[in-house]
């Protein structure tokens, strides 16, 4: 069976509630349980909302890139720009198909924008400094852990009900 090309474009608000249902699918709950991004072990409650990509898509210089394949969601991610630098976020790509390119796909992508489009030198993201095997991902397409970090934030269910007291964020970084 052929696949056809993936598609990249920008969400608009009209994406909004399959994006929303794609975020949780490969982070929260049983489902992520499928692709190996998820939070499930250490997070409850929702990891986005329709707040949240509103304010991306409405932000300037900022755009949740999807990719698609015949009309179909597949991932997307955060990609702004944000002091002087790229910012990387809310990757997430279906459960089903983690592993199998797609992400590596989108993440060229944003780096593509962020370095061509916007003529930014560098990529940055922050990780929860516990996902060894996401931050390995990342060391392998260029990234490096800067040793910043950031705190998470307890309290705010904005971003999830922590079950463990121990989260924290590290800033990684890529020269593009």
């Amino acid at each position: 069976m052929t696949h056809t090309v993936l598609q990249f474009r920008a969400a608009t608000h009209a994406d909004t509630e399959a994006l929303v249902a794609l975020v949780e699918s490969a982070y929260r709950g049983d489902a992520s349980r499928a692709g190996w991004t998820t939070e499930a072990d250490f997070l409850d409650g929702r990891r986005t909302g329709a707040d949240d990509i509103g304010a991306c898509i409405q932000r300037t210089q900022s755009v949740i890139l999807i990719a698609e394949r015949d009309g179909l969601l597949l991932a997307c991610a955060h990609v702004a720009c944000e002091d002087g630098a790229g910012y990387f976020g809310m990757f997430s790509v279906r459960p089903d198909l983690q592993g199998g390119g797609v992400g590596k796909a989108l993440l060229a992508e944003a780096e593509r924008i962020t370095r061509d489009d916007w003529n930014l030198p560098t990529m940055r993201m922050t990780v929860i400094d516990i996902r060894d095997e996401l931050i390995a991902f990342y060391e392998r397409r260029g990234y490096h852990r800067t040793g910043i970090h950031k705190p998470f934030p307890y309290g705010d269910e904005r971003f999830g009900l922590p079950k463990r007291d121990d989260l924290r964020f590290e800033v990684l970084e890529k020269a593009l």
